[in-house]
């Protein structure tokens, strides 16, 4: 599927369509079974033109896990302390994990645990999830979301976007989650009567592997293409629009 707002929007990487399947194309991208990686470095390397495929065996961390609807793969993780405050974890098969001070991106294991609790967890109804650019899907291919990057002034369109038909205020939700856990929001948001877009890339963890411009926005499918449906007559044909987009 040819995007026109990402042509109109100029964006510097290809959105992503993100597909729930069955069975995993050749040549898809895949970390090996028992292997850690990043669910966000693979989205990356998906905006390069490849097709990445994640399974229950293959997602790399339970963060990466949970981000793709893979259930609660933080159960039985020290994940709590590993966001808090470190220090040593024993690890099935005689293991140990030294954290160290931890990420300290919650003030104690507790307020860490409130927000794993706060997860919208998902057990998604497919053996895969694929990454692909979106103007490489076909007929066959009905994406569950659409994932971009894109820079405050074109973030700043796609948000005003949503509204031009539905009229609506609450466009956009940004939790505070890992790079990849958008993916997660936005399922859950595919259930709601006014699904909304969900604005991410705030994991610290992971700023570094993008530009310092750029946020995520993890797009609903159905959202998504109602939002293509108004490009033509929304206000992209303005000069307030083009005045910003000299700047891209």
């Amino acid at each position: 599927m040819a995007s026109r707002l990402a042509e109109i929007l100029r964006l510097k990487h290809p959105p992503l369509a993100i597909v729930l399947a069955e069975e995993k194309p050749d040549g898809a991208l895949q970390f090996k079974g028992g292997n850690r990686g990043c669910v966000a470095a693979m989205l990356l390397a998906a905006t390069r033109g490849r097709t990445v495929a994640f399974a229950r065996a293959t997602f790399g961390c339970p963060g990466g896990g949970v981000g793709l609807g893979f259930g609660d793969t933080y159960a039985g993780t020290p994940v709590d302390r590993l966001l808090s405050t470190g220090g040593r974890a024993e690890l099935p098969g005689g293991r140990t994990w030294d954290m160290g001070a931890g990420e300290r991106f919650f003030g104690s294991p507790e307020t860490a645990r409130r927000w794993m609790h706060s997860l919208p967890f998902r057990e998604i109804p497919a053996a895969y999830v694929l990454a692909r650019p979106l103007d490489e899907t076909t007929g066959g291919d009905t994406p569950a979301l659409v994932w971009l990057l894109a820079n405050p002034d074109q973030i700043s369109a796609l948000v005003t976007q949503i509204g031009f038909r539905r009229g609506s205020i609450d466009n956009v939700v940004a939790p505070w989650c890992a790079a990849c856990q958008s993916i997660l929001f936005a399922y859950a948001e595919c259930a709601r009567e006014q699904p909304r877009a969900v604005l991410g890339f705030f994991d610290i963890s992971q700023r570094h592997s993008i530009d310092r411009d750029l946020f995520s926005l993890t797009i609903p499918y159905g959202l998504f293409l109602e939002m293509e449906a108004g490009a033509e007559d929304s206000f992209f044909q303005t000069g307030t629009w083009r005045k910003l987009r000299e700047r891209q």
